[in-house]
């Protein structure tokens, strides 16, 4: 997540950079978008919307392309959505950070029966150092760009932070340029040429380790959430089945406490049609009968 994080801190901090790289659009007129887009947000960290004049640019970025809603589809609905809301033409560009052989990579549409939806896909590893290397703001992303030296393109990288004038900005873009070179170059390389230190007191980096520690929450707290779910439902079957047959024997009660929400949420209904505890073995028998071997 340090990565797509990274990028989209670029993005919403030099829009007017990735506008003219994207788009060969040298307005100033940028402004970037924070919306949800109605309906139920999308989550996807490494997304950011700029619009330029009448248009919004739509960037995202993967550092695989893996993800739990096919990109495809993915881009089709963002555009639904943007389209809904503003109205204006929408460029959309899909980049991916790291090299992968990965048929999705290459696919530049979502096709359905009767929908077709186009978007841009960008591969860094297959781009032109070279218009990277001469805007400070895509120092990071150049460290992924085409090259038959890595080690030399990574030195040139560092050689163009070194020429940024103005400190916070020179310890901003280096910060981003070790994450993202992270992707490619060992540590150890890494640390040759970029001081940790800047690192260390660039604003990039503290956002980093505070999206991680606020991510790292949220899941504690949703994995907490569904454990005490999963808590109460137990407690509420067990209180249910003692009540209707006395007593639950211990192997019995055991093996209900390993089932899941699901499970003992479909229990709870089915116990109203248990008149003996034996119907309540042969329902969890069913549940823990040993699944047939594939290779049969």
């Amino acid at each position: 997540m340090a990565y797509d994080n990274t990028c989209k801190y670029l993005a919403e901090n030099y829009p007017g950079d990735f506008a003219r790289w994207l788009l060969a659009s040298d307005t100033s007129d940028i402004q970037v978008l924070k919306t949800e887009l109605n309906l139920e947000p999308i989550r996807a960290d490494s997304v950011t919307f700029l619009q330029i004049a009448n248009q919004i640019l739509h960037l995202e970025f993967q550092t695989t392309p893996k993800s739990k809603t096919s990109l495809d589809f993915r881009m089709l609905d963002y555009y639904t959505r943007l389209k809904r809301e503003y109205w204006c033409d929408i460029e959309q560009v899909l980049i991916f950070l790291q090299p992968t052989s990965s048929e999705i990579v290459f696919n530049t549409q979502y096709v359905d029966k009767k929908t077709r939806h186009e978007y841009r896909v960008i591969r860094l590893w297959e781009e032109d150092p070279a218009p990277l290397l001469a805007n400070p703001a895509l120092l990071p992303l150049a460290t992924l760009a085409r090259t038959d030296s890595p080690a030399d393109l990574l030195t040139q990288v560092a050689t163009a932070v070194d020429m940024i004038e103005e400190t916070d900005e020179r310890q901003n873009i280096s910060a981003c340029v070790q994450v993202l070179a992270g992707l490619r170059f060992d540590k150890s390389l890494i640390t040759q040429l970029f001081r940790e230190e800047i690192m260390q007191e660039s604003v990039i980096y503290q956002d980093i380790l505070q999206k991680g520690l606020q991510q790292g929450l949220q899941q504690g707290l949703q994995q907490g959430q569904e454990q005490g779910k999963k808590q109460e439902a137990l407690q509420l079957i067990l209180r249910l089945l003692t009540r209707r047959f006395d007593a639950i024997e211990s192997e019995i009660e055991q093996q209900i406490r390993t089932l899941s929400i699901t499970q003992l949420e479909e229990l709870a209904e089915a116990l109203l049609d248990f008149s003996s505890q034996s119907d309540l073995v042969n329902y969890l028998g069913n549940i823990f009968l040993p699944q047939p071997n594939q290779e049969d």
